[in-house]
């Protein structure tokens, strides 16, 4: 008989919710917790379909889950070995499929979690809540930071987050992310004079004048990062300019830059740092800024060390503690003031052809999410 948290990652997995389309997954979703006597708020914005339930007291110590129902599109699907909406699970026990990882396994992880949770403690201690969005890979402007705020306004309690997302690096647990680095994103124009290239005394290239400014951002060393935290990066990531044509002087360069950038700076000091040296070179220039997020960060404590503990006794694996890789939800729940971290199943896989994920391992993960409950709530 096929385990109960398969069966759910396999009936996400068959709905094709690319975001932020969510189709029938939290649907799926409500109708289980609903029977378990969850209290369910849907919040749906546009596009985004947004959950928000939970079980038990709403004053009381609270670890809430949070996930997406959403997922990248598969791409060329006849590039993939089994079809990418439909579950499919190999002679290894590999169940193969869009979002196998990242993190339909997760979602349904934690929903079975809290269910057992409930059934088998109805009078539990604490509350149990769930945050799932749909628009977690697209803009993430219609999700988890629009509930976040409603939740924030109406004072709602939450003390622990467990963000499913897949943070496993070889084996089940051996990474939990406790933080991330924030993102920013430079949108630069250069300005300059287009002409003709045998003529260049009566233009004023903006890639020549731009270069000597390129090769100080480039070559900057922004902080050293902390005990937490990698030091900041600066790359570009896109560089355009020209007609097309052989001899002409281009009139702008654009150029787009992005800093994962530690806690010893902000995105304030960075700008600074940044329009300093264009001004250093006297170009003429437009910029633009994007924030996806500012860095977040849980130091230990009880969350981490009841991840910890029960990742050890329930696989013998050793935990690292990280901040690496790219954002996620967690930057918008960490402004609610609680402990959050990210803990899912292996990344190797995610956004690519032929993501997978170990069916034990989302067994496992499942169970590793019920215990976390038990140690924090049933007190």
């Amino acid at each position: 008989m096929i385990d109960p948290v398969i069966a759910l990652t396999t009936a996400l997995i068959a709905e094709k919710s690319i975001s932020p389309d969510d189709k029938n997954c939290q649907q799926m979703i409500i109708e289980r917790l609903a029977s378990l006597g969850f209290t369910i708020e849907a919040v749906n914005i546009g596009q985004t379909k947004n959950l928000w339930a939970y079980h038990g007291d709403p004053n009381s110590k609270t670890l809430m889950f949070a996930g997406h129902t959403d997922v990248v599109p598969a791409g060329d699907e006849s590039q993939w070995q089994y079809p990418p909406f439909t579950a499919t699970i190999d002679k290894h026990g590999m169940l193969f499929g869009r979002g196998a990882a990242d993190m339909k396994s997760g979602v349904a992880a934690m929903v079975c979690a809290a269910e057992d949770f409930v059934k088998n403690n109805p009078n539990h201690t604490g509350r149990v809540a769930l945050l799932i969005t749909s628009d977690e890979e697209a803009d993430a402007s219609d999700g988890t930071v629009k509930v976040v705020d409603m939740l924030i306004n109406r004072q709602e309690r939450v003390d622990y987050c467990i963000v499913g997302e897949p943070s496993s690096n070889e084996v089940l647990g051996d990474q939990i992310k406790n933080g991330r680095r924030g993102s920013l994103t430079a949108n630069l124009v250069v300005h300059g004079v287009q002409g003709h290239v045998a003529y260049p005394h009566l233009a004023d290239n903006p890639v020549h004048r731009f270069a000597p400014a390129l090769h100080e951002l480039v070559n900057t060393v922004w902080d050293h990062g902390n005990q937490y935290f990698p030091p900041t990066t600066m790359q570009v990531a896109n560089i355009n300019g020209g007609t097309g044509a052989e001899n002409v002087i281009p009139a702008d360069l654009k150029v787009q830059f992005n800093f994962r950038y530690s806690s010893e700076l902000t995105d304030a000091m960075i700008k600074a740092r940044v329009e300093q040296i264009l001004q250093k070179y006297n170009l003429r220039y437009t910029l633009n800024w994007r924030l996806s997020g500012h860095p977040f960060l849980t130091p230990q404590g009880d969350l981490t060390t009841a991840a910890i503990s029960t990742i050890k006794e329930l696989t013998q694996v050793d935990t690292q503690l990280s901040t690496s890789g790219g954002t996620s939800d967690g930057r918008f729940i960490a402004k609610m003031g609680c402990q959050v971290i990210e803990l899912g199943v292996l990344n190797k896989t995610i956004h690519k052809i032929n993501e997978n994920a170990s069916c034990q391992d989302i067994i496992k993960l499942k169970q590793i999410f019920q215990r976390i409950l038990e140690k924090l709530l049933l007190v």
